[in-house]
């Protein structure tokens, strides 16, 4: 099995658009500690013919251009056989529309995920037939893949959060993917609001891990300058900290760990960082666009 980085950055991107914090600046100035990042999304695949994507961020059409795997093989083709969504954040489903050229595919999500992108007509250009997963139900993709959606503590999109948001809520807004195959597994958890035992029983023993490393420090994006929202605020449960995500990562049974979905504030996307360092010396790896791994 096979898998491979097309985007390891939070929505906005690394650098954002219109940003000039300190991790950003290295960026935008071509700094190699810094390099660039689309916006977060995974494809596997057991047999390197059909693939699966997990999430269309915005940057899908570029992340496929970047993607050989990916190309066309014939005059009306894709490779791409099923999209599968953990939440219906924009920076998670808006590249769905970079896919509406009449090829057909699968779009697989939980039941609150599906009822976001049905309310927006303007996602009807899509050609792809809806699949509803029951949670922890496992699904059969093209390639000989299977995946297991299952709830995770998080929230509603942005767009749709009323004045009092449900902050871990596990009624499926957000969920983990667990795709399988040929006895190996990749779990893939882009956001996760806080940690459970339930959580730790759906990653145990998995082969390769995919983790929410959004913000490093709950309070990062405040002390920055440049948002008024803590991480766990938006639903994203930060890698440091006595109750931060890396404590839980470093003890888990899992063979290779890898942090993705980094926002742009984010110090451990700065290479030879003292928190990239710390992150390696837990044993757990940053993502970067066009990673690949191989089980």
């Amino acid at each position: 099995m096979k898998a491979i980085v097309l985007g390891a950055a939070a929505g906005g991107g690394f650098p954002q658009w219109n940003c000039r914090c300190p991790a950003c600046a290295l960026a935008w100035n071509r700094d190699p500690r810094a390099p660039w990042r689309t916006q977060a999304s995974l494809a596997v695949s057991l047999d390197s013919e059909s693939w699966t994507v997990l999430n269309a961020s915005p940057d899908l059409g570029g992340q496929i251009r970047a993607t050989p795997a990916l190309w066309p093989r014939g005059e009306r083709h894709s490779p791409i056989g099923a999209v599968i969504l953990s939440s219906a954040e924009i920076d998670h489903v808006a590249g769905l529309l970079s896919l509406r050229e009449r090829h057909a595919f699968d779009l697989v999500a939980l039941p609150p995920v599906l009822d976001a992108i049905a309310a927006n007509p303007i996602f009807a250009a899509v050609p792809a037939r809806r699949v509803a997963a029951s949670a922890s139900v496992p699904i059969m993709l093209a390639g000989g893949l299977e995946a297991e959606l299952f709830p995770v503590p998080g929230k509603a999109p942005l767009y749709l959060e009323d004045n009092d948001p449900k902050l871990e809520s596990e009624a499926g807004e957000t969920a983990g993917v667990r795709i399988s195959g040929n006895g190996r597994s990749i779990v893939y958890i882009p956001g996760c609001a806080a940690l459970s035992d339930d959580l730790r029983a759906k990653v145990d023993g998995a082969d390769l891990l995919f983790f929410d490393g959004t913000l490093f420090t709950d309070d990062e994006m405040i002390r920055a300058g440049v948002g008024q929202k803590t991480g766990r605020r938006m639903g994203h449960l930060p890698i440091s900290g006595d109750d931060g995500s890396l404590a839980w990562l470093a003890g888990l049974p899992v063979a290779r760990k890898v942090y993705i979905h980094l926002n742009n504030t984010n110090p451990a996307l700065i290479e030879g960082s003292p928190e990239r360092l710390m992150i390696e010396s837990a044993g757990v790896a940053v993502a970067h666009d066009g990673m690949e791994m191989t089980l």
